[in-house]
């Protein structure tokens, strides 16, 4: 048996730290690489829907002088959330975690994220956000996952734009910059895509955060979709985690993150600077409408917008980018 062991992005504050990953059997030798093309691509898009977690495995994480061990859960997952004070320069930090099965051991690295001090911290959706996915039709959406690896997938356009722009909101340093979260309803199973298409679009590196890893075929028919309530839970875990910033949220209308992020500037009234909500169909929705004027009414300022370009107008407008 071969292991693979999958690492996340993770991040902390001045009291604690945040790491997660899983563990599961490989199914090397068809892993996904931007490499693949037409049927190799489309089998081993179909075998990320098809692993095996590892239920119990002790997993330990490294990172300067701290050293921690734990065991994972029952769908392979595991999550570090211990204390951590020491004093780290802000930016991004190495850390190491291993892992064995019997005589099989392993060792992995990636990054944690430790804020630069700023203003904003930005939060936003994936699929049909930046990440051109045709969220509302199934069927479309299936066909360009399996038909299309990541280096030919499409942003929207000047969303790239944007979100650099977001990126350096406020700080004085042209090495600072603002905090990115991307949260979306897909799954871990394609957290590797997603990474790889953000950093090909020069997109800002982020701290991703996706939905419970699947390990049946069929659950590929049902990616992205279902209940979208983990989203406002770990939206609500950022904003907790780091309470002194002031969020800007970005989404479209094909799903559920208008009445999402609605809920969210209910929960936190101080700290929603703005939402943008992008238009993915022909028409403006009226519900969608209706959902961003009420958060106005909380001193939130809103966009319901088709292109990015009047993103950025809207946000020089109200003052977050120059």
């Amino acid at each position: 048996m071969k292991l693979d062991l999958q690492l996340y992005r993770g991040y902390l504050n001045e009291q604690e730290l945040v790491v997660s990953g899983h563990v599961f059997k490989s199914w090397a030798p068809d892993k996904y690489s931007i490499a693949r093309k037409g049927v190799k691509h489309a089998f081993s898009i179909l075998h990320m829907f098809t692993i095996s977690p590892l239920e119990n495995v002790e997993i330990t994480l490294h990172f300067y002088d701290t050293t921690v061990t734990t065991k994972t859960l029952e769908d392979g997952f595991f999550r570090f959330t211990i204390p951590f004070s020491k004093p780290l320069k802000s930016g991004w930090h190495r850390y190491k975690v291993t892992c064995a099965v019997g005589d099989i051991g392993i060792v992995e690295t990636d990054e944690i994220l430790k804020p630069y001090k700023s203003k904003f911290g930005i939060i936003s959706d994936i699929d049909d956000t930046f990440l051109i996915s045709h969220s509302s039709n199934i069927f479309k959406k299936l066909y360009v996952m399996l038909s299309k690896n990541v280096n030919k997938r499409k942003v929207y356009d000047d969303v790239v734009a944007h979100y650099q722009a977001l990126s350096i909101a406020g700080q004085d340093s042209d090495e600072a910059s603002n905090s990115f979260f991307y949260v979306s309803s897909s799954e871990w199973n394609l957290y590797a895509f997603i990474e790889e298409f953000a950093r090909l679009h020069n997109l800002p590196k982020a701290v991703i955060k996706l939905k419970s890893i699947k390990t049946k075929l069929t659950d590929f028919l049902k990616s992205g979709r279902g209940d979208h309530d983990h989203k406002f839970q770990k939206i609500k875990d950022i904003i907790s985690f780091y309470p002194n910033l002031t969020y800007v949220l970005l989404g479209d209308d094909s799903q559920q993150d208008p009445y999402l992020y609605e809920r969210i500037c209910k929960i936190f009234p101080e700290n929603i600077r703005a939402i943008y909500i992008r238009q993915t169909s022909k028409k403006q929705k009226e519900n969608v409408q209706e959902v961003l004027k009420n958060m106005e009414t909380l001193s939130v300022k809103t966009l319901y917008f088709k292109d990015s370009d009047r993103a950025i107008d809207h946000s020089k407008k109200i003052g977050i980018i120059s």
